[in-house]
């Protein structure tokens, strides 16, 4: 009897065994061409599972929703290029699919820029 209730128990730990790999941290990196002169950006970063954890970069306001398999996040502060955001994903073998995209760009007076170079880069 107790052989039955142990293998039953088990079966079901190892049912509820997350098959995919280690989750991952994967940083957004920003590169703008008025580094500590943009006041807020607009990002949208989606992939192939939602998002397990956000966490602005350094001296950054994060504005976000509940976390889904894309989001728009906002972040206030002084951007300079670097990371800005840190995504935590729950398989780190599919980090490749994720992608982040900027929406909108504006100084600290909340006037919008232009797009021309910037861009969001993401890494381990």
């Amino acid at each position: 009897m107790k052989r039955s209730v142990l293998a039953a128990l088990l079966g079901a730990l190892f049912a509820c065994i997350d098959s995919s790999g280690p989750g991952a941290l994967l940083k957004i990196n920003l590169t703008t061409p008025n580094s500590g002169a943009d006041g807020a950006i607009l990002l949208a970063v989606g992939g192939p599972a939602p998002l397990m954890s956000v966490t602005p970069g350094e001296g950054l306001r994060l504005f976000a929703e509940p976390l889904a398999a894309t989001n728009y996040f906002a972040l206030t502060g002084p951007l300079s290029a670097g990371t800005i955001l840190i995504i935590g994903v729950a398989d780190a073998d599919r980090a490749s699919a994720y992608s982040a995209t900027i929406q909108q760009v504006a100084t600290p007076a909340y006037q919008l820029r232009p797009l021309a170079g910037y861009s969001l880069r993401l890494s381990r």
